[in-house]
């Protein structure tokens, strides 16, 4: 069995927008094939960045920012929509880019994945458009928000536009100027975002974009002497070392992290709703999301029967070609993260977890491709790694509490804080619970979060929160001038 790349003619060569204008680097010859995840086949080249070009984008950045940071709140908010009918009219495109690299299939890519764009960038809309950025404090003072400066925003392969989208476009309503990094495994769809920008009429210096790797240039990028924010979604480990970096010079530091979300099912749920959906949260794009559902715990009287519930819903999903439309899942991204999710499905069996369902190694018929097999453990605790390791892959871990408080206990019992979910139609016991989980987001029946609602995470998961207006209070500074009246 094969998991390497296969080499193959590209037909794109990625570059970088640089003061309004596409351009290759200045001296760095590296060059990084973009690989279709579904059939290891290379579809295009991205050029990789050197710090000469970091010092390009960023001083492209500090020296459009005066002019930009003084427009009105309503100009940039004009550009905005400008920029969301772009986009809207590159939709499909955006779609099939997605779908390419990081193999999300098609009704997924278009549905939510694209779908993410347009709606928050319209929840962003809304929320500048209800701001008061200079409002009277006090007997004579006047409370301003005003932009906070250049902006560093490195964004991951998993919901690749969702993030970007997430970063960008409060920055730009703020006033703020940037330097946008997406994933090298995902240029695409950042290609097309760009391209989006610059038919918006954002003007030259705004928004930059380079394409390169964390080993190569993420600490000369987050630690800039001309950068004043850092906005980082990606994994734990990687945020510590950014947020080392920025502290040097004493930088905003926003960032989404990691994540191990538990989902509680209460014995008084209505069970097979509640944990067909929690499975299916839980192995939505892959399992490739930081707040998916990935620990089931499970009312120790009803114990059995979620299991049983659990094991056949996980039966029932199907693996499929990105390309075509459906419910099935897709490859994960890349061979090395193929790798990593089979290490950790492997340490399960090991570790004595019952397994339910799945396993290690290719699915049958899915030999090409970085395909996992969707996988349930049973018998689960808390202790093992499992249960507190974020897989980042189709794997759910079943995990039986005796009552209320023990639930909590081990909901909590994690170095992550991002999500939560609650089964219960006992709502007081609902609200209850909610509020005594440390995550950032709980989801009640598995209700969705809106648009409007903030998004980060407690602990290890991050801090600072992103989305509509939390979104924008992220990139503003806020500035007291007393005797103002």
């Amino acid at each position: 069995m094969s998991l390497s790349p296969k080499k193959n003619s590209t037909t794109t060569n990625l570059l970088f927008y640089i003061n309004g204008q596409w351009c290759k680097p200045q001296t760095s010859t590296q060059v990084l094939p973009v690989i279709n995840p579904a059939t290891q086949n290379a579809f295009a080249s991205v050029c990789l960045a050197n710090n000469m070009d970091v010092d390009a984008a960023v001083d492209s950045a500090a020296k459009a920012f005066d002019r930009w940071s003084q427009t009105t709140l309503q100009q940039r908010i004009v550009m905005v929509e400008a920029f969301l009918v772009a986009y809207e009219k590159r939709y499909q495109t955006i779609a099939n880019a997605i779908t390419q690299e990081m193999g999300a299939p098609a009704s997924m890519s278009y549905d939510i994945q694209t779908e993410t764009g347009v709606g928050h960038t319209q929840a962003n809309l809304v929320a500048a458009k209800e701001a008061l950025l200079d409002e009277p404090i006090g007997d004579h003072g006047q409370l301003v928000k005003e932009p906070i400066g250049v902006c560093v925003l490195i964004t991951p392969w998993n919901w690749p536009v969702n993030q970007i989208v997430c970063k960008v476009i409060p920055a730009l309503l703020a006033g703020c100027t940037m330097v946008l990094k997406p994933s090298e495994l995902t240029p695409m769809s950042a290609q097309l975002f760009a391209q989006c920008v610059h038919e918006a009429g954002i003007p030259s210096g705004v928004f930059n974009m380079i394409h390169g790797t964390g080993a190569d240039i993420g600490d000369y990028l987050t630690s800039h002497p001309l950068v004043d924010m850092v906005s980082f979604t990606g994994s734990t480990r990687a945020g510590v070392a950014i947020a080392k970096s920025a502290a040097t010079s004493v930088k905003r530091m926003s960032q989404e992290l990691g994540g191990k979300s538990a989902n509680i099912i209460f014995a008084d749920a209505n069970l097979a709703e509640q944990v067909e959906l929690g499975v299916q949260a839980c192995m939505l794009n892959s399992g490739q999301s930081c707040d998916a559902p990935t620990r089931m715990l499970i009312e120790a009287s009803v114990y059995d029967q979620v299991a049983e519930l659990a094991r056949a819903s996980v039966n029932n999903i199907a693996l499929g070609d990105p390309q075509r439309q459906g419910d099935h899942l897709g490859p994960v991204i890349s061979q090395a993260h193929w790798h990593k999710v089979q290490a950790l499905i492997q340490v399960g069996i090991d570790e004595g977890a019952t397994l339910l369902s799945g396993g290690v190694n290719k699915p049958l018929g899915f030999e090409q491709g970085y395909y996992v097999k969707p996988t349930l453990f049973g018998d689960v605790n808390n202790a093992m790694a499992v249960a507190q390791e974020e897989i980042f892959g189709p794997v759910l871990v079943l995990i039986p509490f005796k009552d209320e408080a023990q639930a909590i206990t081990i909901a909590n019992d994690s170095p992550y804080g991002l999500g939560a979910y609650v089964s219960t139609q006992d709502m007081a016991k609902a609200h209850r619970v909610a509020r005594r989980l440390r995550a950032g987001t709980v989801h009640i029946n598995m209700a969705d979060l809106e648009y409007c609602m903030p998004f980060g995470g407690y602990k290890q998961s991050g801090n600072g929160r992103e989305y509509a207006a939390f979104g924008l209070h992220e990139f503003q500074e806020v500035k007291a001038i007393a005797g103002y009246r």
